[in-house]
């Protein structure tokens, strides 16, 4: 008689519990019944390869969308650097999409490029950090950085000089935490770090409009995730339906620093502000951590800002503190009165009550010191350095553009400050520095500065535009751009075009240059291409462009800078011919010879070279080898006339 369901349940529950003579004697039923119902659930039960294709299915699903989304080119790629020409490499443009998701456009370095396959004389830094070592407004050849590396050619000419400023616009330590793996592996010498200013309002900060959440972990955790086109496909497709299910979309007038700020009110010691802290040195302490198990040498530096000539930004009593205009207002009383020990502690604290925290809090600078004591590193403290330079020691508008992005003295003397503590921890390449005496190094390097009339214009209406937006001004006293600037000349125009985006920076300097060379103001012109070749130094073709304008204008000694430069960087036919021509007219002999020879071993063929190369043998008297050649010169060009003179004049000197 067959099994009642009743019957097969109570031996399912109880089969592993009780023998089967004590299951047939309670069920009353023959024992080999129930062995034989017992033996068909076994052959039933799924095997271990069945559970493994049940967790591989979901697995190679994601394996395969991940594959199709690649090959189809979704999303954005983020890696972390982009190959350019001639063998160097860049900080990706789209990499800060990692962090941004609610803006259009994400700020980008000041592209500073590296060679992808790092030569045995180089000496390479990194630095890191938010807009301040970026260099605005001053960006691309203002920064701090770009001091340290015109130091460094200047002391070190025999060494290849790299200094890689990746330091993005409103971004914190989250994407120094995510950056430092990707630079360590790049071999860098030393590696620089100035920030803090941003952890607040920086990308996935405490109280920043771009977040992922409180948890530190979590956040860094989908960062890493957030490099997979899977996961991008997801974020879209929620952030579509908020978008959708809102009715609301990001706020897109405005500088980036207007729009960042979600929480507009933190006070000092709530829950906010210490989170913001916490992550701070939670992310530095795992960043550093990663360099030192890397043994890379690496520099922090405290945070400095604008302490007597910014007001509170948002100012309100509350939770047992004062308002901090309140306090600011007796700073400066104190400091009319000429307690500047006090006035300084009482700005410092006016800063910090203030509810708007884009100035870091005094809390931010005690971290980096315990962070730098913790792991043994050295310290700059610009904060220091920066009041011993002030009127009455406390900083002000005297180094500052606004409320802490320093003047372009200012960004000098963080570079100076920088460089020192390299030197005094012996961060340097081990050469002999040409140039012994650190005063002298200093003012070599300020003296060599690139930096142009054009750059400093864009910086004053960067500014303007700052100051004319939240949080400086209330929404309703916002003027219009044509009240706020007001172009008076062909610079001004420039500088307005790249602010509107109607052109980008290069294109700009460019433009300066060639109105420069049009009017024959060749020392300006001179000035400004250098601007665009230290910016652009593996953009190899414009060496020999700007070169030949020089030359055509017979600007020799200009021409040669470009020339030189090109040649120092991969020689060619061009660059050779022009410096071994240049040479020649100088009666350079030898030199002549030597580079008019290694152009022809680019382009044989090249009857000028021929030409020239024969007047250099034949100042030596080497007519032999001068009439060789001009033969050859008329071989490639018959109808070159100065050949034609010049193989007669040898004639005669051959039958002398």
């Amino acid at each position: 008689m067959p099994l009642t369901n009743k019957q097969k349940n109570y031996i399912r529950k109880n089969f592993k519990k009780q023998s089967v003579k004590s299951i047939a004697e309670t069920l009353k039923i023959d024992a080999a019944e129930v062995e034989e119902f017992i033996n068909s659930l076994s052959v039933n039960k799924p095997k271990p390869l069945f559970y493994l294709v049940l967790i591989l299915l979901p697995v190679l699903f994601f394996v395969l969308l991940e594959a199709g989304l690649r090959i189809g080119g979704y999303g954005t790629d983020t890696r972390m650097w982009v190959e350019l020409r001639n063998g160097k490499l860049g900080l990706n443009p789209e990499v800060a999409r990692r962090y941004f998701y609610n803006v259009k456009e994400v700020p980008q370095s000041i592209q500073d490029v590296f060679d992808a396959v790092k030569k045995k004389n180089s000496f390479r830094v990194f630095v890191l950090g938010g807009s301040s070592a970026a260099g605005y407004p001053y960006m691309p050849l203002g920064s701090f950085s770009r001091y340290i590396r015109k130091r460094l050619e200047l002391v070190y000419p025999k060494k290849h000089i790299e200094v890689i400023n990746i330091a993005l616009t409103a971004v914190n330590s989250y994407t120094i935490l995510d950056f430092v793996p990707e630079v360590l592996k790049q071999k860098p010498d030393l590696i620089l770090i100035y920030a803090g200013h941003n952890e607040y309002y920086g990308a996935l900060g405490a109280g920043s409009m771009e977040s992922l959440g409180t948890s530190r972990a979590l956040v860094n955790l989908l960062l890493k995730l957030n490099k997979f086109k899977t996961v991008q496909l997801l974020r879209d497709i929620i952030q579509g339906i908020i978008k959708a299910t809102s009715g609301s979309a990001s706020k897109a007038t405005g500088t980036l620093m207007s729009r960042m700020a979600e929480k507009q009110s933190i006070f000092l010691n709530s829950d906010t502000f210490k989170l913001g802290l916490e992550q701070f040195e939670g992310n530095m302490n795992d960043a550093i951590s990663l360099i030192k198990e890397n043994h890379n040498p690496v520099i922090i530096s405290t945070l400095t800002s604008n302490l007597k000539d910014q007001h509170p930004f948002i100012s309100k009593s509350g939770e047992n503190l004062p308002a901090a205009k309140d306090v600011y207002q007796s700073a400066w009383k104190s400091y009319s009165e000429r307690n500047y020990r006090k006035a300084d502690s009482l700005f410092r604290y006016a800063k910090d009550l203030d509810l708007l925290r884009f100035r870091a809090p005094e809390e931010m600078n005690k971290i980096i010191r315990k962070i730098s004591a913790k792991y043994e590193i050295p310290l700059v403290d610009i904060d220091s350095a920066f009041a011993s330079v002030s009127p009455s020691g406390i900083t002000g508008k005297n180094l500052m553009t606004d409320h802490l992005h320093p003047t372009l003295r200012g960004y000098q003397l963080m570079g100076k400050a920088f460089y020192e503590t390299m030197a005094e921890k012996n961060y340097l390449p081990g050469d002999q520095p040409a140039i012994p005496s650190l005063e002298k190094q200093d003012s070599a390097t300020v003296k060599n500065f690139v930096f142009s009339e054009l750059d400093s214009v864009i910086a004053d209406y960067k500014i303007k535009l700052l100051k004319n937006d939240w949080p400086f001004v209330s929404p309703k006293n916002k003027k219009p751009l044509r009240m706020l600037i007001h172009p008076e000349n062909h610079m001004d125009s420039l500088a307005l075009k790249f602010i509107n985006k109607e052109i980008d920076w290069q294109t700009a300097e460019q433009k300066m240059a060639e109105w420069y060379l049009k009017r024959k103001n060749f020392p300006k012109f001179h000035k400004q291409m250098l601007v665009l070749t230290t910016q652009f130094p593996h953009m190899l073709e414009s060496y020999n462009r700007k070169a030949n304008k020089l030359l055509l204008q017979k600007k020799y000694k200009e021409a040669f800078v470009y020339l030189n430069s090109r040649y120092m960087i991969k020689p060619d036919a061009f660059s050779t011919k022009w410096i071994g021509i240049i040479n020649l007219s100088k009666n350079k002999i030898p030199d002549a010879i030597k580079f008019l020879e290694e152009s022809l071993s680019y382009n044989p063929n090249d009857a000028q070279v021929l030409y020239n190369l024969a007047g250099a043998y034949s100042l030596q008297k080497n007519y032999v080898k001068a009439m060789e050649l001009i033969n050859k010169a008329l071989e490639i060009d018959p109808e070159y006339e100065e050949a034609k003179k010049f193989k007669s004049q040898l004639q005669t000197a051959l039958k002398k």
